[in-house]
């Protein structure tokens, strides 16, 4: 039997569609992506998941407030979902969410955790951090989310070397392509299969 999937996004779906043509590629066996759920209700992730017969749903923060959560949970219970996997999800979420599906959400960050990572540390500004330190080798980390921004248990990571002439546009393209599409996908596979 397969592991239903929920993937949580807001915006463009990159990771979304590495996950999509992994599925479709047989790289993720164990696991059948079921819904894609986005805060915003203009993500180009919602069209991704539509072109693939994805069903899509959207839980607005903005109009729902303090039920947001409660919302999120309840569209995850009703479709049956077993993981949670967060591609590009801009919005932190409480303990009171990540423990009830405690080991059961994944997330891939554009650094090699710990550095560049936790609170105010995502997008351009993960790759803009790693420039300005000088750090020579960066990369991406599949991890399970908890409480702490970044802070739970790593699953895989994967190293990308700084090249002199990068740019925080040009590095983050590189990690996405060579860390980020590769790496989310296995490891959503080897949760997928452990919890099989």
């Amino acid at each position: 039997m397969k592991i239903n999937i929920a993937v949580l996004v807001s915006g463009g779906g990159t990771n979304l569609q590495a996950l999509i043509d992994s599925q479709n590629s047989g790289i993720i066996k164990s696991g059948e992506i079921k819904l894609v759920i986005s805060n915003n209700p203009d993500a180009f992730a919602l069209i991704r998941a539509k072109n693939a017969n994805i069903d899509t749903l959207v839980c607005n923060k903005k109009e729902l407030g303090d039920k947001f959560e409660d919302s999120l949970i309840k569209a995850l219970e009703k479709n049956n979902i077993d993981i949670i996997v967060l591609a590009g999800f801009m919005c932190i979420l409480s303990e009171k969410f990540t423990s009830h599906f405690a080991n059961r959400i994944i997330n891939v960050h554009p650094s090699l955790i710990p550095s560049f990572c936790g609170k105010g540390f995502y997008g351009l500004r993960v790759h803009e951090a790693a420039l300005e330190y000088g750090v020579k080798v960066t990369g991406a980390t599949v991890h399970f989310v908890n409480e702490i921004p970044d802070g739970g248990k790593i699953i895989m990571q994967k190293a990308v070397y700084i090249n002199e002439d990068d740019t925080p546009e040009s590095l983050q393209k590189r990690v996405m392509q060579e860390a980020e599409w590769k790496i989310l996908p296995e490891a959503l596979e080897k949760v997928c299969k452990e919890l099989n």
